[in-house]
């Protein structure tokens, strides 16, 4: 449960990015710090994520939270699968 405090805590810095689309961006470019997994995220979007993670060497972490959960620890009214630490 550290990784959810740690959500909550970044969720008031407003540097979290949602969603694979911005995430996989933001690994091209380098602006990625770490990736969050939902429990229920899509293969396809896991395995995306996970090969640019790796060849930018940015931490992943497979959250036990289904995404509807972690749509509501991040203050969305939508179901979240993804996200991540942009940058500073």
């Amino acid at each position: 449960m550290e990784a959810i405090e740690e959500i909550k805590k970044l969720v008031k810095d407003k540097r979290l990015v949602l969603g694979s689309e911005r995430t996989l961006k933001n690994l091209r470019m380098g602006k990625c710090a770490k990736v969050w997994f939902s429990a229920n995220v899509s293969e396809e979007a896991k395995a995306d994520v996970l090969r640019y993670a790796k060849l930018a060497n940015v931490p992943v972490e497979q959250l036990s939270v289904p995404n509807d959960e972690l749509g509501l620890i991040c203050k969305k009214q939508f179901a979240v699968s993804l996200l991540s630490l942009a940058k500073e």
